[in-house]
């Protein structure tokens, strides 16, 4: 299975919190195609107590079995990077939507979906060019329970079909009572 990977820097942004009780959480705001020659947890800037970090680069692997996926995202209307970040480090970063929202399902992960860079949009548009195969949707067709056709045992056992106990009387539970 044909499979690309792409390093992208992802930038945070620190409030103050709110309370006294409360502690400063990051959260990521941005993903950048071209990485900065800058260390992991690096302040960027600071302004009115909102810190903006360097997250640090991180692997964005597309996989080609996603590709319908990947199309679902660049048709939307603001196409998006989500970045799982636990514990003020970033974990996993994706552009398939339904892996962002799955993501997004624990209470105790931060998931924020950020803007799509272009260049990296690109990419994928190349990638989805390269690997995409249409899915071709197929209708189950019902089988009927009692068909010939169908291998299993009918719903309703005729009358010597059904079950017998050792003295040869036929009834539903141990010794013919029920």
């Amino acid at each position: 299975m044909p499979k690309e990977v792409v390093r992208l820097g992802v930038v945070g942004s620190s409030y103050p919190p709110t309370n006294r009780w409360a502690a400063r959480v990051l959260r990521p705001v941005a993903a950048m195609a071209d990485l900065p020659q800058i260390a992991q947890g690096t302040p960027m800037s600071e302004r009115d107590g909102i810190e903006t970090v360097y997250m640090g680069d991180h692997a964005l692997v597309l996989h080609s079995n996603e590709t319908g996926h990947y199309i679902d995202n660049l048709q939307a209307r603001q196409p998006s990077i989500w970045v799982a970040v636990d514990d003020g480090v970033v974990r996993v970063i994706t552009v398939d939507p339904y892996e962002g929202e799955a993501l997004a399902s624990d209470p105790e992960r931060i998931v924020e979906a950020v803007p799509l860079p272009p260049q990296l949009a690109a990419r994928m548009e190349a990638f989805i060019t390269a690997h995409h195969v249409e899915q071709v949707f197929h209708k189950r067709k019902r089988v009927p329970a009692t068909s010939a056709e169908d291998p299993r045992a009918p719903r309703i056992l005729q009358a010597d079909e059904k079950w017998v106990n050792t003295r040869g009387r036929s009834g539903r539970g141990p010794g013919g009572r029920g």
